[in-house]
């Protein structure tokens, strides 16, 4: 490996997880001449927030999540946030269908499978609001094919386990997407690394710590990193840094000093899941179901019961229940939060906190709770469930974003965002849901803003045309080129729905 060999690649990226392995696929398909070299301070890739076991694995395209379509103070309800996300998914379906024809990913059923994707509430109120929302979505193309009932004999045959012996005494609805998908990120970043590691040009480092990341005078980046068996350092000089470094994202950003960091700050949540690999039980639902979170509490709130489907097997995950913890990482250290408080960030985080004593209080009352109160959101949705047939098992680690806004005012965030340097010689992903959902999505946009002056007829636009078949169209726009490229998508993946 010459070009890497040399210590000085074009592109390190920091963090071996589904951010940094997608954005390695990608600039390879652009210029396979490109040298790369990638950190990991684990023995291997997607070993936290792409983790099968830490995440749901909903595909989230906008689809059931009841949090991004927020219902205006006039009644009607906003449904932009759901179709930013909804076309964003988009984008990675037409990545890895690219993948799976070019043969770097042998079989999509290894990562993604046709899972529906459902909205279920109960309540008046409740009723009232998904009504509101499925006629709003459904007047927009990307959500032609959603489906609405409030007949209980319906959900019934859509969720079984969430209608058996449920109360009929109050009004109960849900919609439906019967295209929707499981995606196991852990499964698809190894897919990607392992074909990235046969590249002569790309070096992947496991267990391998960065603990520097300085610039030079000529304007690189002198990455550092600290073998974590042996305690060897290697340095590496680089013009781009790229740091998907899940939770860790922020530390390293900061380590980097690049001023458009300053004063970000970042707030830890921790969260469990209830799990269950009864197969009498799990081949009963075959779906996401998502619930409407309760009144006062925060976005990352909302319940759901999910089919996972991991090394073959199905599952059923519920949850999360959300905590707080000082971790930026699940394998972090309990110092992480409060080390990642500097003199420029310090305010924004007060502030934030000041603003979001809601959100304390509710994560102080998730921490408190029992067990008994834990499985009595699971019977909310699946009535007959019973407690010998469900496991706890922790979540991954998020670190929501905290982001000056107004001066110094800290303001919470929920979502996936991306910081960069000035000169663009450096860009990180922070933030949570929907993440790895989006990854095509960061990837490009990475693309888009550090490496303009290739976007040209005579160098990377013919190529991105081919990997993205609706590269410069908006399908938020054009019906028909979006429903074209969902079915063409959906055969070459094999998530087409069964009738």
């Amino acid at each position: 490996m010459p070009s890497v060999s040399s210590l000085c690649p074009d592109v390190a990226l920091i963090g071996a997880g589904i951010m940094s392995s997608t954005l390695a696929a990608l600039l390879r398909e652009l210029d396979p001449s490109l040298s790369m070299m990638m950190f990991e301070t684990l023995p291997d890739c997607g070993q936290e927030s792409s983790y099968a076991w830490n995440n749901a694995g909903t595909g989230h395209a906008g689809n059931c999540e009841l949090n991004y379509t927020p219902q205006r103070t006039d009644g009607s309800i906003d449904i932009s946030k759901a179709l930013a996300i909804n076309t964003e998914f988009d984008l990675s379906r037409q990545l890895w269908a690219h993948w799976v024809r070019e043969g770097r990913i042998a079989d999509p059923a290894s990562f993604v499978q046709p899972c529906p994707h459902i909205s279920l509430v109960w309540g008046a109120e409740n009723v009232a609001f998904l009504k509101a929302r499925y006629e709003a979505m459904l007047a927009h193309h990307c959500f032609a094919d959603m489906e609405y009932t409030f007949d209980p004999t319906v959900i019934a045959q859509w969720a079984p386990l969430a209608m058996a012996e449920r109360d009929t005494s109050q009004p109960v609805a849900a919609t439906r997407i019967k295209e929707g998908t499981d995606v196991n990120f852990g499964a698809l970043t190894h897919a990607l690394t392992d074909s990235l590691k046969s590249d002569r040009n790309i070096a992947i480092h496991y267990n391998h710590r960065v603990t520097g990341l300085t610039r030079t005078t000529d304007g690189r980046w002198r990455v550092t990193a600290t073998d974590t068996e042996s305690g060897h350092t290697t340095t590496v000089l680089t013009r781009f840094v790229f740091i998907g470094a899940g939770g860790n994202a922020l530390p390293l950003l900061q380590t980097s000093g690049i001023p458009e960091a300053a004063h970000y700050a970042g707030f830890p949540v921790s969260g469990l899941w209830l799990r269950c690999m009864d197969p009498a039980i799990t081949g009963q639902h075959h779906a996401k179901v998502y619930g409407k979170a309760p009144v006062g509490s925060p976005p990352m709130s909302v319940p759901h019961l999910d089919t996972r489907v991991i090394n073959g097997k199905s599952c059923l995950l519920f949850g999360p229940y959300a905590g707080f913890s000082t971790k930026f990482l699940k394998s972090g250290s309990w110092t992480d939060y409060f080390r990642s408080l500097t003199p420029k960030n310090i305010i924004p985080a007060l502030t934030a906190g000041k603003d979001n004593l809601g959100l304390l209080d509710y994560l102080v009352r998730q921490v408190l709770q029992t067990n008994e109160d834990r499985f009595k959101a699971l019977q909310d949705f699946y009535p007959t469930a019973r407690p010998e047939d469900w496991t706890k098992v922790v979540a991954g680690q998020r670190v929501q974003i905290i982001r000056p806004d107004k001066g110094l005012h800290g303001t919470l965030r929920f979502g996936t965002e991306l910081v960069k340097s000035a000169d663009r010689s450096l860009m990180a992903v922070l933030g949570a849901s929907p993440g790895a959902s989006i990854a095509a999505s960061v990837a490009l946009q990475v693309v888009q803003k550090v490496f303009p002056e290739r976007l040209t007829e005579a160098d990377w636009l013919p190529r991105l045309r081919q990997v993205f078949p609706a590269y410069g169209i908006d399908l938020i726009k054009d019906a028909q080129a979006c429903a074209a490229l969902r079915k063409e998508t959906a055969h070459v993946l094999k998530i087409t729905a069964k009738a």
